[in-house]
């Protein structure tokens, strides 16, 4: 299973280059409330050697496709075909509060997107005549779109983020690639499904197609202090915005977690973030999280390979640099000792056995 990083705006090159040094395959670079992604990416680019690059992911409501196929061809070209790019459609509070642009239809606005997209970044003349976009406008006599960028390659693989059935199957059917979040194994397995149908309806199959899970980490002995690392970013995911549109306060209600989601967001919608954090449940942190020490730690990793990861993209969990390279560290060494990967028929069976014998967090002391 290959390795990628989440980066932030704060010190992205050492972490870079730290986890190109241990063979990560993979940095992406988030984008939202604190930074854009291009920025971090192209100051990464020029910085590294090796290891891919990732927009995760450019936000589909604050670009339009032409300046996206722009963005990704030029960073292409700055880091030697070393790019690929990752999009998503954010969310309601920002689409419509930050960028004026409504939520509306978000599935169809993002097919044809990728097709305007992919038809530049193949360096066509793009004309246009969508629900959605129209390229140029009717009665518009603008020359089309059209890129000049020197392409270092004819392919430029796209991933996409999703987390509902109808838009899982839509990356299965028009990307390369899938970007997860707040993934457990278990729920993995699931997401495979339906991305599996969208592969068979575009006619393929899921050979070749890039499941990338993210997932934080905190590497501790002390499972109680490891758990409280992770608490703050999970309240600020559930907590954000209208719940009625908030896909992380639904998929925490759809593992169980209906209470709990409900006081995180009274917590965080009334300002109260401390509260907000202390509320998380532990449970809910060590499903979709690696935490612990090593050992522990690559048991859940290998959970995320027989459910179909292909590479897994962590968030390490530190308040300082020299952390966050020890969380980088402890990730590769555990994956050494994963064992080989089973086979498609194997995998839901073996994460099930696994599960029953794994330790629950009530049972390792874990705070709720």
């Amino acid at each position: 299973m290959r390795l990628g990083v989440n980066l932030t705006y704060q010190n992205p090159v050492k972490v870079a280059q730290e986890a190109e040094r241990l063979g990560y395959d993979l940095a992406l670079a988030p984008e939202g409330y604190r930074s854009d992604a291009a920025t971090v990416l192209g100051t990464v680019a020029l910085r590294t050697r090796s290891i891919h690059l990732a927009s995760g992911v450019f936000q589909i409501p604050g670009r339009t496709p032409a300046l996206t196929a722009l963005t990704a061809a030029t960073l292409d070209a700055l880091s030697g075909a070393r790019f690929r790019l990752g999009l998503g459609i954010s969310n309601p509070d920002i689409s419509e509060g930050w960028y004026g642009v409504p939520f509306d239809r978000p599935l169809g606005r993002t097919r044809e997107y990728v097709e305007i997209v992919r038809r530049a970044l193949g360096r066509e003349q793009v004309t246009y005549a969508g629900e959605h976009f129209r390229l140029p406008p009717p009665g518009c006599t603008a020359a089309p779109l059209k890129l000049l960028t020197e392409p270092v390659r004819t392919h430029i693989p796209i991933y996409l983020a999703a987390v509902g059935p109808r838009s899982l199957e839509l990356a299965g059917e028009i990307a390369d690639g899938w970007l997860g979040a707040f993934c457990t194994p278990e729920s993995l397995a699931r997401s495979l499904h339906h991305l599996r149908n969208g592969r068979i309806r575009a006619g393929g199959e899921l050979d070749g197609f890039e499941v990338l899970p993210g997932v934080p980490v905190a590497v501790n002995d002390d499972l109680d202090a490891a758990v409280d690392a992770v608490r703050g970013y999970v309240a600020h995911f559930i907590g954000m915005g209208d719940r009625r549109r908030n896909f992380y306060y639904g998929l925490a209600e759809r593992m169980g977690f209906e209470r709990e989601a409900a006081a995180i967001h009274e917590r965080h919608a009334a300002g109260d973030l401390q509260g907000a954090r202390a509320v998380v449940p532990a449970e809910f942190v060590d499903r979709v999280s690696l935490l612990g020490p090593i050992a522990r730690i690559a048991d859940r990793m290998n959970d995320y390979m027989d459910n179909g990861a292909t590479t897994l993209v962590v968030s390490p969990f530190a308040a300082t640099r020299e952390g966050q390279a020890e969380v980088l560290h402890a990730v590769a060494a555990a994956r050494e000792s994963l064992r080989p990967v089973r086979g498609d028929e194997d995998r839901g069976v073996a994460a099930r056995g696994r599960g029953g014998a794994r330790r629950s967090v009530r049972q390792e002391g874990l705070l709720q």
